[in-house]
């Protein structure tokens, strides 16, 4: 589908080093912040205190979330299993055990006026934390290692490693972002940096395709152009599919309350990204390590028929 056609070819790889300096220098800040700063570890990953509250009509999710902030106390609230289950996640605080923490905690969610129950309290080690990171780590080598090899068997190598980089960059600008701002780092932005790999790496398909299919056509083109001329032709596409996506996204970031704000700006960010190393950072990669159109044309093989033909002639 196309809502517009551009007739021109811009010349995208005429400006491919400029754009990748600026790639990098974001590249190497991000690395430095996470170095630095590090990132702001959700009680998933750092460990702490759960405790699960139960009332006789739906909970005001947002209500007690205020009223916890108010006595000072920093605590994730979602429902849990119905509208009327609510679990709080809270980090540990000094000096105080669970239980003292826990009353605490009711004693503030009864001081509403609404009947609550508390159901259970839970202590996360930070063991559990350790192991979640981990996993989450190798989830995204996983993640990377398939990316280079799907796209080394449907194109080549070169196409799988400068996707690779490209995404990567992508993750690492965005995990910079949570360690710059500190903003805290749970596990649905986790399963958000885990689905930007999947966006952006879609995106690198769609235009090595568009590359691989114009060597085919464009015979007498240089490299850059052909490049050029892929791009060119998939920026319609690319608009009416990352432009549908950030609608549905920031629909999440302004009306999903903070249960899904994190989780909807590493999408948000990871689209914006993803748009600009699909065009900007994977191609000219693919340029500068050496693609051709020898690459994508098959040699016919001579049959033994036409050698013992060429022979008489």
């Amino acid at each position: 589908m196309e809502f517009f056609k551009i007739r021109r070819v811009i010349p995208f790889m005429r400006h491919a080093l400029v754009f990748n300096i600026i790639s990098l220098l974001t590249f190497l800040l991000a690395v430095f912040f996470l170095a630095t700063k590090g990132l702001n570890f959700s009680v998933e990953f750092t460990g702490g205190t759960l405790i699960e509250v139960s009332y006789q009509e739906s909970a005001e999710v947002d209500r007690i979330r205020e009223v916890l902030e108010q006595a000072g106390l920093k605590a994730e609230v979602q429902n849990f299993g119905s509208s009327r289950e609510v679990l709080i996640r809270m980090h540990p605080e000094k000096n105080q055990s669970n239980a003292a923490l826990s009353q605490k905690v009711l004693g503030l969610l009864q001081a509403e006026g609404k009947p609550v129950e508390l159901r259970r309290v839970e202590f996360v080690g930070p063991q559990v934390g350790e192991e979640l990171a981990e996993y989450g780590a190798l989830a995204l080598l996983v993640t990377a290692v398939g990316i280079v090899l799907d796209l080394w068997m449907r194109f080549e190598w070169r196409f799988g490693l400068s996707a690779i980089i490209a995404n990567l960059h992508d993750v690492v600008i965005i995990l910079g972002c949570f360690a710059f701002f500190q903003w805290e780092f749970s596990l649905p932005v986790l399963a958000a940096v885990l689905a930007v790999l999947g966006y952006s790496v879609n995106e690198s398909v769609v235009v090595f395709d568009r590359v691989r299919e114009n060597f085919r056509k464009m015979r007498k083109a240089s490299v850059p152009e052909v490049i050029d001329s892929a791009i060119t032709g998939v920026i319609s596409r690319t608009i009416i599919t990352h432009g549908c996506t950030q609608m549905m996204v920031t629909t999440m970031l302004v009306f999903g309350g903070p249960a899904l704000h994190y989780f909807a700006l590493a999408l948000t960010i990871g689209i914006l990204f993803g748009i600009y190393s699909s065009v900007l950072v994977a191609s000219p990669l693919v340029m500068w390590l050496g693609v051709n159109r020898a690459q994508f044309i098959v040699p016919v093989k001579s049959t033994a028929k036409d050698r013992n033909e060429g022979a008489v002639v």
